[in-house]
């Protein structure tokens, strides 16, 4: 947002030709925003400064991943898709033939393809693929042909190229230590994005338009700074979302939303899928050669995949885009609805691989109000909760940021040395106000602790500036 300038006026309008005569008037009380206002200019200038270059990285790793799906889409057009045949081979025989292919795996689940001349995903434990990730086989459903194999990562089964670019934006391959950055940038962003907004709404204008429209003209640090709020004002909510939603799954604020959350009964549900309370041994499943379809299954009879997916579909799950996950370790079949697009079809049955009976069923409605938001937002943030659409907006709010960032430094730049507001500026915010404010702060800082360490460097930093600043002033 914008990054605004304490020695030139706020008004953008220009100057009357002939001034207007001088009429004694007594001085206008300060408002609260007059008061705050040099408060937050100072913040947003060293946030916008200091914290800009996470920002910027997390934005352009962003914009990767939002382009990410469809580039996925052509990169592995081979695997994923199949001509249409005119009938597709039973479940069991594909996973026997994704088996024979990788013996030393061990399938876990199988993902139907959702949409003719798709494939199907048969995902296995495989120890030479990275950890957290499975062996997708990718069979031809129609002829049974194999058409590759390549590591599948989450639930939205992200294969190589988005897993790495999905790397980069969340810990730039850096492992824990590099989750820091990412969860520092989202702390901010809502900071950063807020204090601008109050900036740009603050200042005074002749008509409402040039707060939507950015000026045109020569180019000026004016005409920057009309590009920077509006494109700012236009970008704000999704900003605020996007750090909230990825603060969420961060390591350190992420641990004290999940408390509050579960505090207000908003965790989110999980399926039951014990067959019994019996450990699990090995089994075998009707059909196709007895061939077993899990990697530590139950002794017992097992009804097998074709028949656990018919019982699924009779128990209500009819989205095409499915998940069956195979029984282990005393538990039965799971079937999920995967399909994220609105309207959502997210439900989930359990069943007993003996007869396929329903051990537990969960419907998305049924969920807590706030799992539901939770599942929402972090669905939007990772482009999956409407498609192309969600991960077009994603790619805009990438690129807007960017752009904010470049424009606040061209900003900084040209009023170089680009000095922020006068220090001091909370001695003049009155107590009823200041005492609010610094409780706000010290819970924000809290709950968000990477927010509030480095808040405290900013101010630590502040305070060596001054002094260095006093230390030359006597000197001369």
């Amino acid at each position: 947002m914008t990054i605004d300038d304490p020695a030139r006026p706020e008004t953008t309008e220009a100057p009357p030709s002939h001034p207007a005569p001088a009429s004694p008037a007594a001085p206008a009380k300060p408002t609260a925003w007059s008061a705050l206002r040099p408060l937050v200019l100072r913040m947003h200038f060293y946030a916008g400064v200091l914290v800009a270059p996470f920002l910027l990285v997390a934005a352009a790793s962003g914009l990767l991943y939002a382009l990410s799906f469809q580039a996925e889409k052509v990169v592995y057009a081979h695997e994923l898709e199949v001509p249409v045949g005119e009938t597709t081979l039973p479940l069991s025989q594909q996973v026997n033939i994704a088996r024979k292919v990788n013996p030393n795996g061990t399938v876990t689940a199988v993902w139907p393809g959702a949409e003719p001349g798709a494939t199907t995903r048969v995902l296995m434990a495989d120890p030479d693929v990275p950890e957290d990730t499975q062996l997708a086989v990718f069979v031809d459903p129609y002829t049974g042909d194999v058409r590759g194999q390549l590591p599948s990562y989450g639930s939205s089964g992200a294969l190589p190229l988005r897993t790495w670019i999905d790397g980069l934006h969340r810990d730039l391959h850096l492992g824990e230590t590099g989750r820091n950055y990412s969860e520092l940038a989202a702390s901010w962003l809502w900071v950063i994005a807020l204090g601008g907004l109050l900036l740009w709404l603050g200042r005074r204008r002749r008509n409402r338009r040039a707060l939507f429209v950015p000026e045109g003209g020569p180019a000026s640090r004016r005409r920057t700074l009309s590009w920077h709020g509006s494109v700012g004002l236009w970008a704000v909510t999704g900003l605020v979302l996007l750090s909230a939603t990825g603060l969420t799954w961060s390591r350190y604020a992420g641990e004290n939303i999940g408390i509050v959350q579960d505090g207000l009964g908003g965790a989110t549900p999980t399926l039951t899928a014990t067959v019994g309370g019996v450990a699990g041994g090995s089994s075998e499943h009707e059909g196709h050669g007895g061939a077993h379809t899990g990697g530590a299954a139950a002794q017992g009879p097992d009804i097998g995949l074709d028949k656990a997916l018919d019982a699924a579909r009779a128990a209500g799950i009819d989205s095409p885009k499915i998940s069956l996950v195979l029984p282990t370790g005393g538990k039965g079949y799971v079937v999920k609805e995967t399909d994220t697009q609105f309207p959502l079809e997210l439900d989930s049955v359990a069943l007993d691989p003996a007869d396929g009976t329903v051990l537990d069923r969960l419907r998305f409605a049924d969920y807590p109000l706030l799992a539901k938001l939770t599942r929402i937002g972090i669905d939007g943030h990772t482009g999956v909760f409407l498609g192309l659409f969600n991960q077009l907006a994603l790619a805009a709010l990438a690129l807007s940021l960017i752009l904010l960032i470049l424009w606040g430094y061209r900003m900084w730049w040209l009023r170089r040395p680009g000095r922020p507001a006068a220090r001091g500026a909370w001695r003049r915010i009155p107590v009823t106000l200041l005492l609010p404010l610094l409780a706000v702060t010290a819970l924000v800082a809290w709950f968000v602790p990477l927010l509030g360490i480095s808040l405290l460097l900013f101010l630590a930093v502040d305070l060596v500036l001054g002094l260095v600043s006093r230390t030359r002033a006597k000197a001369n």
